[in-house]
């Protein structure tokens, strides 16, 4: 499970979505009904909200103006850099257009999207893959509308122009209004495709970012690492299992870390399921987590898969690449500015 199904977040993605349907006819009490946020807060910077209350946000839209060709890519285009806050900070400041991927995904759980996003490189370039099994298929299509929009607008905020990727493919049959997707795009995407994937070629990567700053980089990332570690200081239970592995370690089994929280397994999982997890998935983020850390700082491979309690490098290095797309070895030197 994806942290961005988890964790709080800025108010201002839900702002504007309330402000999409507003213009398209809905009424606000229809459009926050089940929410539970507060109307006033959609007008508050300060304010965030949970991850569960943006998304019945996308449901009461959905189902009330679904039939509004490209709703998804409407709203996608209202993301401006600036509505992603200090991320886009981290993003535009970095040396290169493969730094700012790397950077972008990375941090990714602080913005708002509600997909699992990881990168893949290749030999001729880098694929964005969206992994979106895990959000209900009724507002499946409206939310890939919205980030494949949300990345083309932050292209050309970023660059002054579209610089158009090289491939699209979208996990949604052709719809009447495919032409849309090409004016947004640049190119003209397949569709019914197996996986959401976005293809930035070779020659792209190298090319340097016009609001490139190492120290504005440096400082944006660890105010992203701050912000991202304070949500999820404070989110239920998931948050409690996640301190339990890294105080026990993440080779503690489920019965140990129920005893510690004083609950029966059973209690447990049932918890965690309503909280859209489960105790292996918190198992991995948390080893995730650990070993991004590790080797930042210097640990081997050897090292942090035993740390982790893996059987060998191999199985470490087999999973990592699962959750991040890349290699331990790779990730280190991207960190370590190698």
């Amino acid at each position: 499970m994806t942290e961005a199904l988890l964790l709080p977040r800025s108010i201002a993605s839900a702002a504007i979505l309330a402000d999409v349907a507003l213009e398209h006819g809905m009424e606000l009490g229809e459009i926050l009904r089940g929410t539970g946020i507060d109307p006033a807060a959609l007008r508050d910077v300060e304010a965030e909200v949970q991850a569960r209350q943006e998304l019945q946000m996308v449901r009461n839209i959905v189902a009330a103006r679904g039939d509004v060709p490209g709703l998804g890519l409407l709203v996608g285009s209202r993301y401006h850099l600036a509505t992603h806050g200090i991320w886009a900070f981290a993003v535009i400041s970095c040396a290169t257009v493969r730094a700012a991927l790397r950077t972008a995904i990375s941090h990714m759980d602080i913005g708002s999207s509600f997909f699992g996003w990881c990168i893949v490189e290749h030999e001729t370039g880098v694929d964005i893959v969206l992994d979106t099994s895990r959000v209900p298929e009724a507002v499946r299509t409206f939310l890939i509308e919205r980030d494949v929009a949300c990345v083309a607008t932050a292209d050309r905020d970023a660059f002054g122009q579209l610089q158009p990727l090289d491939r699209v493919e979208l996990a949604y049959p052709e719809p009447a209004y495919a032409a849309m997707h090409r004016d947004l795009l640049g190119c003209d995407p397949v569709f019914d495709a197996p996986a959401t994937r976005l293809t930035v070629g070779a020659d792209m990567l190298d090319l340097p970012m016009p609001q490139a700053n190492p120290y504005t980089a440096a400082l944006a990332e660890r105010q992203c690492g701050e912000l991202l570690q304070r949500r999820r200081e404070r989110t239920g239970l998931g948050a409690r299992v996640r301190s339990a592995l890294i105080t026990h370690g993440t080779h503690a089994s489920q019965y140990e870390i129920a005893a510690g929280l004083r609950m029966s397994v059973r209690t447990l999982r049932r918890r965690l399921d309503e909280e859209g997890t489960s105790f292996r998935e918190l198992v991995d983020e948390t080893r995730q987590m650990l070993a991004e850390e590790l080797l930042t700082i210097g640990a081997t491979v050897e090292d942090v898969a035993g740390r982790l309690g893996y059987a060998d490098a191999s199985s470490f290095t087999h999973a990592f690449t699962r959750w991040t797309g890349t290699t331990p070895g790779r990730f280190a030197r991207a960190a370590r500015g190698g």
